[in-house]
Parts: structure tokens; sequence; C-alpha cells
């Protein structure tokens, strides 16, 4: 296993522990120099707000905990393709990289929909990588939405 795939499979057992609470299983890890800085799942319902993704939960830990805003030496690994309000939050902390699991066709920005980092408007663009994992968060995902209908 990989560092990169190691770090995916952490933002996995992330989003399952957000199933388990009743979130919609999307997890997150930011890490930084080889080691996890901060890592969660989605906390929309946990905290009752709507911007409680995992991708921003870990950058407002990771931001508080190194005390800058800025974290252009960070590399964010995330299960689902981030939308187009997190897809901001990654630009204007300056996230180096983006690791991302499966697409989400309805609701991602990056690979699809607003394509929010082709956008000449976007100040800043991570290295994107996608597909890490995919197959799991995508089944994750898919078992959560079944046992809701």
């Amino acid at each position: 296993m990989t560092k990169r795939t190691g770090f995916m499979e952490e933002a996995l057992e992330e989003a399952r522990r957000s199933a388990e609470r009743g979130e919609i299983p999307v997890g997150a890890v930011l890490v930084m120099n080889g080691a996890i800085i901060a890592r969660s799942g989605n906390r929309t319902r946990a905290e009752n707000d709507v911007s409680a993704h995992a991708e921003i939960v870990v950058i407002r830990e990771a931001s508080r905990l190194l005390q800058q805003e800025r974290l252009d030496e960070a590399d964010l690994y995330v299960t689902l393709e981030p939308c187009t309000m997190c897809a901001g939050a990654i630009s204007f902390a300056r996230i180096r990289r983006l690791y991302y699991a499966a697409e989400d066709p309805k609701g991602g920005a990056v690979d699809n929909g607003v394509r929010f980092f082709c956008q000449p408007t976007c100040h800043h663009a991570p290295d994107v990588y996608s597909g890490l994992a995919e197959s799991e968060s995508a089944q994750l995902l898919t078992s959560f939405f079944k046992s809701r209908r």
C-alpha cells in the first residue's frame, strides 16, 4: 500500500464513521509533510451547519492547529468529488494537491458541473488526482442511499 492509498483509506474510514452517525458518507484527511494534520467526515447534521462538509471541517481544523489560513503545502484526500463550496474553500486555502475517490456527476464541481478550478475567476487551482479508491467510495455511498429509500 502506498502512502497515497493509505491516506485515502483513512478518508474512507472517516466516511464510514459519518454513515454510522447518519451523515452522508464523505470523509477527508488533510496531510502535510507525510502526516495527517486533520481528519473528519461530513458533520452537517451533527452541527446543524450546511457548510460542515468533510473538506471544510478539515481545512478549518488544520488552519486552527497551524495558526494559518493558507495551507499551500497541504494535500487533501476526500472520498467524493468536492462540490462548488468545497472547491472554493480548497482554492482559497491554497491546497497544493487534491486527491478524490469517486466522481459526483450531479454535485461535483471539479471534473463535473462548474469545473471550478478551470474558471478564469479561480485564483488557485490545486493539482487534481481522481479515482483513488473510487469503487470503495462509490459502493459506500450507494449502500448508504439504498438503506435510506
